[in-house]
């Protein structure tokens, strides 16, 4: 299960433009999630089997109007305002780029067994407290490039991807995912979501391993975020400084998304609690050093750092300064469009570089 989270995370992860889903592609990792995330016996996946044999002309026959349906799989996209019947034994919903405004008590009625469902471009505002009831399967809830204003209520209770990337939503309420205890990924970027919406208890019993707001109206990092989280995607915001408070609750983290903020300044020792990080983007900011506390960072290997301000870079910003010291190689440190003269910087600042291509220097230009 993890290893398909990360490839969808490596899809979708970053803002892009309204795209549709391949559903087709998800169909194809189907039988490796399922394995991963049921643990049943060899018998009951037999019988498991044989009902769809039996089950695919049905399908065939009932598809509904204007769709494509294969075994397991329908597709509604493109068709209108209405939520079409569809078969019970579906596994993924595809119902994207529709005028679907709302989503009423009974519109996924009886499909107990969905796993994917994909409302992803619509003018949904509205949905119903009781629209997920008995959905005990659904793991893949797509709800982005819509209208909410806040999160739905009573969310199904195993989904383990939420994805409301590009709604309307200003506030997140306390215990908002409250039951969700598989969710590992969650994105809320391109929302007009400011510190002040994130009420206290907003990610409540959450082990969340990814979150992203990214283009939102935060001024600075969440505090409230779940201690398990490894991704923080924050790009895109008006965060002016990291404290040392910041990152006291993430010690798991592993990539920190920070790029195009205002970020004029980094405490000293506000890295120091996230001794597992691997990745950070602090590059388009308003920087006018390195970092203080990158050359304590056992296991970082990429920083992005330029479109900043720095002028100059010290023989020990990045490197440990004793030898004795264990540290990854670094495999990209990019300082490229800053003012710092890079024939001032002496060659050992980059002693623990896998080699020349590692660093980016130069290219600055005055604006």
């Amino acid at each position: 299960m993890r290893v398909f989270i990360l490839l969808c995370l490596l899809a979708l992860g970053n803002t892009k433009p309204y795209q549709p889903v391949n559903v087709m592609e998800f169909m194809k990792n189907y039988d490796i999630m399922m394995a991963d995330a049921v643990d049943d016996d060899d018998d009951e996946e037999d019988d498991d089997d044989s009902d769809e044999d039996e089950g695919s002309e049905e399908e065939d026959e009932n598809c509904p109007p204007g769709c494509h349906c294969s075994p397991r799989v329908v597709q509604c996209s493109d068709q209108g305002t209405q939520i079409k019947n569809t078969l019970s034994k579906i596994v993924l919903l595809d119902l994207q780029n529709n005028d679907i405004t709302e989503i009423n008590e009974n519109d996924f009625k009886g499909l107990s067994k969905l796993y994917g469902l994909f409302l992803i471009n619509n003018k949904i505002s509205k949905i119903h407290p009781k629209a997920f009831k008995n959905m005990y399967n659904l793991r893949l809830l797509y709800l982005s490039y819509n209208l909410l204003t806040e999160i739905p209520a009573n969310l199904p209770p195993n989904v383990i991807e939420l994805r409301f990337h590009e709604n309307k939503i200003n506030r997140i309420q306390k215990d908002a995912f409250k039951g969700l205890r598989k969710l590992h990924v969650l994105e809320l970027g391109a929302n007009p979501l400011a510190n002040s919406g994130i009420e206290l208890g907003a990610f409540n019993g959450l082990s969340t391993l990814y979150i992203g707001i990214a283009e939102a109206k935060l001024n600075a990092i969440p505090k409230d975020f779940p201690s398990s989280i490894t991704e923080m995607s924050l790009d895109y915001n008006k965060i002016t400084k990291v404290e040392v408070e910041d990152f006291i609750r993430y010690k798991n983290l592993q990539r920190l998304g920070l790029a195009f903020n205002q970020i004029k300044f980094v405490e000293n020792g506000s890295l120091v609690s996230i001794p597992n990080i691997r990745e950070i983007h602090l590059d388009n900011n308003r920087l006018k050093k390195v970092p203080p506390g990158l050359n304590s960072l056992r296991y970082l290997q990429m920083i992005f750092l330029h479109g900043n301000k720095i002028s100059s870079v010290g023989v020990n910003d990045f490197c440990p300064i004793g030898s004795s010291v264990k540290k990854n190689l670094y495999t990209a440190i990019s300082l490229f469009a800053n003012p710092v003269k890079y024939w001032d910087v002496q060659p050992a600042a980059f002693r623990c570089v896998t080699g020349r291509r590692g660093v980016q220097l130069g290219n600055f230009r005055k604006k």
